[in-house]
């Protein structure tokens, strides 16, 4: 016999049994009969519940079989339970004792053809299958009439393995059902209060419609969900689609389109024909995925068809004809692309917004989705979905479905190596698999927030230790920018809002770019890099519309950090360009941005530039790019720390003096120490190529190649325009003006 098998991370005895073909006497009734030896080894009784798992899983009542099985480890199974696991006769099933609990709803579908069904068709269908064990999924057959009737299992509740009692609810689809959702409200994370908010608006009018028609109140009709892709709109409405006892029908938007005149019309006037026959004896739902294809602006450029469609989906919304108990929900997202007259009360009359989820909500997801590995005992111990829901800021539901599955594909990887040729059997994987937090790492550096993808940076990991000196400067930031992000909570106790816009400016080559990365890195936030001159456009209205699409992408992702490189080139003096107006409109968008009507949260704007001066005043108020920050070239101290920096990996003789050499760097930016070191470097392999060392002539090589790019004249300019700056004075004194 089979040795049985001890589930990892639990306590379950699973046991191997080898399936042969059951008695006549036990055909559709859910019995299986297992070796009399193996009962009393395992303590199983007649009329335990047992989950048989093969390639899937189903349930069965156990029964003792013949006395000719006894000891030969078999179970005996019929036809319609061994398709429910996935086996053949001779194959193995491993068999495990689950405690019994009843169904209090069962949701049944026929697979093929069925005569309407009405109360008594249901009483006898419930009467045929109490005591029967089911499972989701599974293929039933019911005897009535000398029939014998296939059912698939759409929704149970509990979830099963489950048995059917006297108090079950039986409810019974009338048609032939496909693919049908299971998704409950419970595998939803991060939308209670939307999840409350649909509910009210739909089941209570179905359950109460007696309430409803005592009161004169007529319920919603009509529900537009919108918000970001990935969000969950379309499988909230799944849930709805199990949870509600509602006849249920899916439309998805381009596939009643059609290039026949008048028949994409047709398709929904067939749709609404046949809910409101279905709606007579129960309510029905129509669901209208993607909205926005079959519904746009009729005003903009759109097709007669479209134009047509609309119309007719006006007139069956709310026409002469009435809808009765039929309820349309719809999803988009790009509701503002939807045509405004399907927006009033008696149409969409109710819009619900599918935000992006928030830390808690991310949480939530995060435990759906690791929901099976907890159970298996595949996750590991070192795994804090609590730090993860902290760091996956602007992930989406769909995000960090893919993040999870991108971290088990990982940790797989590691245990089934493709080019072996005797791969591990599926058991011995389970036993071995663990995912790690370093697999959950691997997944995040892999997954992008969908909606950051077309415009996002790879930014190199720089942190603070990575950057020498500086330490005002980073201590500037790290209140500006990480303190805001990480402490929210402190900084609404006290009332105050922290700043909006930093101005890094500086001397070229003193860090401000690498200062932003390291912001970045250290901050967690999500993190969008603008370079100046690639948002400017010839065609009008472009650049502006950029800078409009990076901040709205900003807010919806938030915490975001955007970081401007060169502002100049895009936020320069109004009034003094002889162009046709673009910078002027650019400068003006961005001001409307960061300081207009529409709140700017847990958005970090960052800019960097050499030429303060050209810089609009306007940006530079309170509420803008409020905090200047003067990133000054590096004093001894900060060249010797950046000389030890760059020469970490590098071997350098005894000889090699690094004080000296930032003694002899004085005017130095620390772009020119890193070319001095670069230089020394090559210098050395010059001579040969299979050098071991850098020497301190090779140093004192390029001291005298590389000169120092910052002079006098530039420090007294950038200190004199941040006395202005912050003196507020009139764009007369700010002109630009010639530092070289």
């Amino acid at each position: 016999m089979l040795k049985p098998v001890l589930e990892l991370g639990t306590t379950k005895l699973r046991i191997p049994l080898r399936v042969l073909d059951a008695d006549r006497r036990d055909l559709h009734r859910g019995i299986a009969r297992l070796d009399p030896e193996v009962m009393d080894k395992y303590g199983i009784m007649e009329g335990d519940l047992l989950l048989v798992e093969g390639e899937s899983e189903t349930a069965v009542i156990a029964a003792t079989s013949r006395d000719q099985d006894r000891g030969l480890g078999v179970i005996r199974l019929d036809p319609v339970t061994r398709k429910n696991a996935g086996v053949n006769i001779n194959e193995v099933v491993f068999v495990e004792k689950v405690e019994k609990q009843y169904a209090h709803v069962v949701k049944l579908a026929p697979t093929n053809y069925f005569a309407p069904a009405d109360s008594s068709v249901v009483e006898e269908v419930k009467r045929r299958i109490i005591g029967r064990p089911l499972m989701e999924d599974n293929e039933i057959h019911v005897v009535i009439m000398e029939m014998s009737i296939p059912f698939r299992v759409v929704t149970l509740k509990p979830k099963g393995p489950v048995i059917v009692s006297d108090e079950t609810e039986l409810y019974i689809f009338e048609e032939p059902v496909g693919e049908v959702p299971r998704i409950t409200y419970e595998d939803i994370g991060g939308l209670g209060n939307v999840i409350e908010k649909i509910r009210e608006m739909v089941e209570l009018p179905l359950k109460y419609r007696k309430v409803f028609r005592k009161l004169n109140i007529d319920p919603p009709k009509g529900i537009l969900l919108y918000g970001p892709p990935g969000t969950g709109k379309t499988l909230l409405a799944k849930a709805l689609a199990n949870e509600a006892n509602a006849y249920f029908i899916v439309i998805n938007g381009p596939e009643i389109m059609s290039k026949y005149y008048g028949e994409s019309e047709q398709r929904l006037r067939e749709i609404f024909k046949l809910a409101r026959k279905k709606a007579k004896k129960n309510p029905a739902i129509i669901f209208i995925d993607e909205l926005d294809a079959i519904a746009p602006k009729r005003d903009e450029v759109v097709g007669e068809v479209e134009r047509r469609v609309v119309a007719q989906l006006l007139a069956l919304l709310d026409g002469l004809e009435s809808r009765g108990n039929v309820i349309v929900i719809a999803a988009t997202n790009r509701p503002n692309a939807v045509d405004p007259a399907l927006r009033r009360p008696g149409r969409f009359d109710r819009e619900i917004e599918i935000p992006m989820p928030d830390k808690k909500g991310r949480l939530e997801i995060l435990q759906i989705h690791t929901r099976r590995l907890v159970k298996s005992g595949i996750l590991g111990e070192d795994v804090d979905l609590v730090k993860l829901a902290e760091m996956t800021h602007g992930y989406t539901g769909a995000d960090l479905a893919a993040l999870v599955k991108e971290a088990v594909l990982h940790a797989l990887r590691r245990h089934v190596p493709l080019e072996k040729s005797n791969p591990p059997t599926p058991e011995e994987v389970l036993e071995k698999v663990k995912v790690t937090f370093d697999d959950f790492m691997f997944a995040y550096k892999s997954i992008v927030p969908s909606g950051l993808r077309e415009i996002y940076v790879e930014v190199p990991e720089v942190r603070w230790g990575d950057i020498g000196g500086l330490h005002e400067v980073k201590q500037a930031l790290k209140e500006s920018v990480e303190w805001p992000l990480r402490m929210p909570e402190v900084f609404e106790k006290f009332g105050i809002k922290p700043p909006k816009g930093i101005l890094l400016y500086g001397p070229p080559g003193c860090g401000k770019t690498l200062l932003a990365k390291a912001v970045a890195t250290e901050s967690g936030a999500n993190f969008i890099a603008v370079r100046g001159a690639e948002i400017m456009s010839k065609w009008v209205g472009e650049s502006e519309r950029a800078v409009r699409e990076i901040f709205r992408k900003a807010r919806l992702h938030a915490p975001t950090v955007v970081f401007f490189d060169e502002i100049d080139a895009i936020a320069s003096l109004r009034g003094v360009e002889l162009d046709s107006g673009v910078s002027e409109r650019v400068v003006t968008q961005l001001i409307t941005e960061m300081d207009g009507i529409q709140k700017l949260e847990n958005v970090v704007v960052i800019a960097a530039t050499n030429r303060p001066d050209l810089i609009d005043p306007a940006l530079l108020r309170p509420g803008r790019l409020e905090k200047l920050i003067y990133v000054p070239p590096p004093d001894y101290d900060a060249r010797l720390e950046i000389l030890r920096i760059l020469t970490r990996r590098i071997p350098l003789s005894r000889d090699v003096d690094l004080r000296d050499i930032a003694r002899r760097t004085e005017g130095y930016s620390g772009a020119d120490v890193e070319a001095v070191v670069r230089e020394a470097v090559m210098s050395a392999l010059r001579e040969s190529l299979s050098t071991s060392e850098i020497s301190m002539k090779h140093f004192n090589r390029a001291l005298e190649i590389i000169k120092p790019s910052i002079n006098d004249n530039m420090l007294r300019y950038y200190l004199e325009w941040g006395v202005k700056a912050r003196q507020q004075l009139p764009r007369s004194h700010l002109k630009p003006q010639v530092y070289v």
